[in-house]
């Protein structure tokens, strides 16, 4: 991880300051939201609202990943094998955690987008 840039900042996006820096982020964006929304040119010609779409997709994809595992046992336990329940579990626990990374992500890109420096706290 380079030391100049916040925790989280995804790998796929070239820091701020390098060439096509802001490219990298739309297409980093893009890929976390339905494909439908590239046809919404408002979305391409401003990245901090693609920014605030793709916040708003994640958060929600997060919320429905902890829903289900805090319900699946309870609703879903008698009729699918112990192993499909454990096994979907640990999808959710996966996914989960890659959609937590991945608003994290948003967020520090979208605070770069928006013009926002990040300085390293000793």
């Amino acid at each position: 991880m380079d030391a100049t840039l916040p925790p989280g900042w995804p790998e796929e996006v070239r820091p701020p300051g390098a060439p096509d820096w802001e490219h990298t982020a739309v297409v980093w964006l893009f890929d976390l939201v339905p494909p439908d929304y590239r046809a919404h040119e408002v979305l391409r010609r401003y990245p901090v609202l693609l920014a605030r779409f793709a916040a708003d997709h994640v958060s929600a994809g997060l919320e429905a990943a902890r829903t289900g595992w805090r319900t699946l046992r309870v609703e879903l336990a008698d009729q699918l094998p112990a192993e499909a329940v454990e096994a979907a579990m640990v999808a959710y626990e996966r996914e989960g955690a890659r959609l937590a990374a991945a608003a994290r992500g948003v967020e520090v890109v979208a605070g770069a987008l928006r013009g926002e420096r990040w300085v390293p706290r000793l």
